[in-house]
């Protein structure tokens, strides 16, 4: 079937539609089926790549002059914590136990002895979490790490250096 459009205006017609982004995207893509193919979504994919349901959906926006808006922040995956609203406390009951305050106090952190793996078995064990409903021990590892613990050791303080003793000097009435 011999190409309806130049391979250098195809080029030309994919790189520009990649430049746009929803509403204008699909409104420029309902123009070129349109105009190239009679308004035929299926030819349109074939020839130039894209979408046929965006292509169509940009058909159906030029037809009745009302444009669809996408709701993209509603979309993903939720942060654990929307999904398990008790585990953040959860787990800050499990830390504070093991926790201490940095021992020179130059910094807001908490550092903790236990690691994100034995606070994760901590929640299955003394919080009757599921294995299959907890998050993994690396999204347990960045909620302690937005809680302000840190895993490390605690140090004890170590005394300052002996400062050079100060000479003493006789009273002015022994002199």
């Amino acid at each position: 079937m011999p190409s309806p459009v130049p391979e250098t205006t195809r080029g030309l017609l994919k790189d520009a539609a990649s430049k746009l982004t929803g509403a204008k995207k699909r409104a420029f893509m309902a123009r070129a089926a349109l105009e190239l193919f009679g308004g035929n979504a299926r030819k349109t994919e074939r020839w130039f790549g894209w979408n046929r349901d965006a292509i169509t959906l940009g058909l159906n926006e030029l037809r009745t002059g009302i444009e669809c808006i996408g709701n993209y922040q509603a979309s993903g995956r939720k942060k654990t914590e929307e999904r398990l609203p008790s585990l953040e406390a959860d787990i800050r009951s499990i830390a504070d136990r093991e926790s201490h305050a940095d021992p020179r106090l130059k910094t807001t952190l908490a550092y903790t002895r236990l690691s994100a793996a034995a606070v994760r078995s901590a929640l299955i064990s003394q919080k009757a979490y599921g294995e299959q409903e907890l998050p993994s021990v690396r999204t347990v590892s960045t909620i302690l790490n937005r809680l302000g613990y840190r895993l490390r050791a605690v140090r004890k303080t170590v005394p300052q250096k002996k400062s050079p003793k100060p000479t003493r000097s006789l009273p002015t009435s022994l002199r």
